[in-house]
């Protein structure tokens, strides 16, 4: 799908998420077809006529002005990512073939970095979620039921879009995990209003709509949201219940590997889970030489 048929999927679905009387229009209790507001209704909001809204809607109108797209960001009541997001899908398509993905790579700088959490878990995350990196104790706090050494090979990394939705063992890790999925969703959904010509990108979206209702259902709202830092119950099976605050870090570009931090308030139990699974994954310690005492004595 291009990226004018994103565009008309998002308007729709968001516009279909919207009530008259959320937005102070009367109805006058006639009967509607479809839920949510008629094209023309949200034009009006827009201030916008109605037949360009409606080929902007069926990709029919390309190149909106900023203007355009804040005044209908503003009728359909986007916070700031979403409104980022329509930005994104509104752009011109870029014209030549796409070009083939990169492969993702830890720097030696994001390297440094991830080692320099020392006890703290974390973890590098491509676009795509995929684990690129981890230390001993993210590995032991999000996956530690995997081969701690899967993101050296890119062949075997884990998906953390894949483990959320597709991992037994991950769904029972988090709580509230409708919460956890619905924040992969949003970020995935802003992930692909950015790269919309990414084919891996695509073909993980197509496998988790194939093999999970949920993400099917999710993916089906357009809901799009940024989830950089939140809160989450964990129940770990080595360590118990713990609340762990996520943490993504990125670059101010944000095209690059993305660094997760998972804290834990000071002085807490939660705090004190962290710590006794920092014991749990140390490495074991390497036997120290021994050195026999010279026993043999002068004549």
């Amino acid at each position: 799908m291009n990226e004018h048929g994103r565009l008309a999927d998002f308007l729709q679905a968001r516009r279909g998420l919207l009530r008259p009387e959320d937005v102070g229009l009367r109805t006058y209790g006639e009967r509607r077809r479809v839920p949510g507001l008629r094209r023309e209704e949200l034009a009006m909001l827009a201030g916008i006529s109605a037949p360009y809204y409606t080929r902007l809607e069926q990709g029919q109108s390309r190149n909106a002005s900023r203007e355009v797209l804040d005044a209908i960001a503003g009728a359909l009541r986007l916070d700031a990512s979403e409104r980022a997001h329509l930005h994104a899908l509104a752009r011109a398509p870029g014209r030549g073939p796409a070009s083939r993905p990169r492969p993702e790579r830890v720097s030696p700088a994001t390297r440094a970095l991830l080692a320099a959490f020392g006890n703290t878990p974390a973890v590098v995350i491509g676009r795509r979620t995929d684990v690129l990196a981890w230390n001993r104790q993210g590995h032991g706090l999000f996956a530690g039921h995997l081969d701690q050494d899967g993101p050296d090979d890119p062949a075997r990394r884990p998906s953390m879009a894949r483990l959320v939705f597709l991992d037994a063992h991950t769904r029972e890790l988090y709580a509230d995990w409708p919460a956890k999925a619905r924040a992969v969703v949003g970020n995935l959904r802003l992930t692909a209003g950015r790269h919309p010509d990414d084919p891996l990108l695509a073909g993980l979206i197509g496998e988790l709509t194939v093999n999970s209702p949920e993400f099917a259902t999710m993916w089906a709202d357009h809901r799009v949201l940024a989830c950089d830092v939140a809160d989450y119950e964990m129940r770990h099976p080595l360590v118990g219940t713990l609340t762990v605050t996520q943490q993504t870090l990125r670059s101010p570009q944000g095209d690059g590997p993305a660094l997760v931090v998972a804290t834990a308030d000071p002085g807490s139990p939660s705090a004190t889970a962290l710590t006794l699974l920092s014991h749990i994954t140390a490495p074991p310690e390497t036997p120290r030489p021994r050195h026999d005492t010279d026993t043999r004595t002068t004549t």
